[in-house]
């Protein structure tokens, strides 16, 4: 099977998900090539981010000229089914916040798409994130490409289903992919009944033999907590520290350690300097996948403060690491964190709530703790094997009809979204 890989901007730091997805694929000798709209090379620490932007092919990097070209050569060779692609792209525009002119942008990339899975000879395209990257593969399938499946992370396409056409994609797709069942169901609130058949839980993976030796719980009198993760909105970094402030009042031995980067870091600092928490609370922007495992061995814990999430790696990364978690209980995160087994649960957007759990964890023995970690260790190295869910997710593709490139249709197929 030849299969490529369509995402908005790849690789990235937060997206090396993927990267290991696409590698375990390649494992079971499935051929991936890789599309992007754009990649973010400035922004990469990763040797293995650098390599697998070596390897990714950049759409928008091949020009405004061959992208004309491309698009007046589709509509040349099927002007039936580039007509429905292009009354589609409009319908789909006017719902979104972007407007008619992207998605227009989308119809051009989708044609560029087209022309390279043809020439490659890609028998399924695979798109992650139900935003652009979807919307390009939807339109080139219905341009003939060849037949594709997206997945749905959250929380953006759950907070904008209609303004993303989420049905539409999910409608036109082989099948769509849930990292979570919370997820799922989610996805099925947007789909007629008779199409939750093709909507399929493959969690994101961890790489069990990454984790095989998990290092000892720190002594000593501090205890310092990591979170990971952009900082932006959505992921309560600002919230974590106004928690900090109130936990430090009864257990001043705590530190905490943020990783990563992002638009929030100047308040997010400001904030720090604010509350008198310098040198209690630190900041290391982008660091490489080592890094991040020398933070989590370094801690007692991992804390996710989010506002909203699909199901993140780090929580799995940190549970395979074994450290206890304490995480806002929102959307997949309790199908993983066990409240008084594997760590705690608290309440979206309550700083006391959260500033209670990390006091109690301060106050917990260091064996407890280890022994919440190896309760931890089994779930993540269980439901997320890299490996075997990429194997699900090859399953799957390798299911999906040969039908290859659709031929030209002498009239514009109907499409009930723009009916």
């Amino acid at each position: 099977m030849n299969i490529a890989y369509l995402v908005n901007t790849y690789p990235q730091p937060s997206h090396s998900f993927i990267r290991r997805e696409i590698q375990a694929l390649e494992r079971r000798g499935i051929a991936v090539h890789r599309f992007a709209m754009r990649g973010a090379r400035a922004r990469l620490v990763d040797p293995g981010d650098l390599a697998e932007d070596d390897r990714t092919e950049h759409v928008l990097s091949a020009g405004a000229p061959r992208l004309a070209f491309d698009t007046l050569a589709q509509i040349a060779r099927a002007p039936g089914r580039s007509l429905a692609a292009l009354r589609l792209a409009i319908a789909t525009g006017r719902r979104a916040e972007r407007g008619v002119s992207r998605h227009l942008v989308y119809f051009v990339e989708a044609c560029h798409v087209v022309a390279r899975c043809r020439a490659l000879g890609i028998d399924h395209l695979h798109a992650h994130f139900g935003t652009n990257s979807a919307s390009v593969a939807m339109l080139a399938r219905l341009l003939g490409g060849p037949a594709y499946s997206f997945t749905v992370h959250g929380p953006e396409e759950f907070d904008a289903p209609v303004a993303l056409s989420l049905g539409d994609k999910m409608r036109h797709a082989a099948f769509t992919v849930a990292i979570s069942s919370f997820g799922r169901s989610q996805l099925c609130r947007w789909s007629d009944l008779d199409g939750w058949a093709r909507i399929k839980v493959v969690h994101c993976g961890v790489e069990p033999a990454r984790f095989a030796t998990p290092a000892p719980i720190p002594a000593g009198p501090e205890t310092r907590l990591v979170a990971i993760g952009r900082l932006v909105e959505q992921k309560g970094q600002l919230l974590l520290v106004e928690a900090m402030a109130h936990a430090l009042r009864e257990h001043p031995a705590l530190r905490l350690t943020l990783v990563g980067d992002g638009e929030l870091r100047g308040p997010i600092e400001a904030a720090i300097t604010a509350r008198g928490l310098t040198g209690r609370v630190t900041i290391t922007g982008w660091v490489d996948e080592a890094r991040v495992r020398d933070e989590l061995a370094a801690a007692h814990a991992l804390v996710m403060p989010s506002f909203a999430e699909g199901l993140p790696m780090v929580v799995m990364e940190a549970m395979a690491a074994g450290r206890p978690v304490i995480a806002t209980a929102i959307a997949g995160v309790p199908e993983l964190v066990v409240p008084g087994e594997t760590g705690w649960l608290v309440p979206a957007g309550d700083p006391e709530a959260l500033a209670r759990a990390m006091v109690a964890l301060a106050g917990t023995p260091r064996d407890r703790l280890a022994a919440m970690g190896a309760a931890g260790r089994a779930r993540p190295l269980d439901r997320h094997d890299i490996d075997r869910e990429a194997g699900r997710l090859a399953e799957l593709m390798g299911a999906v009809p040969a039908v290859g490139h659709m031929p030209e249709v002498a009239s514009p197929p109907t499409i009930d979204a723009v009916a």
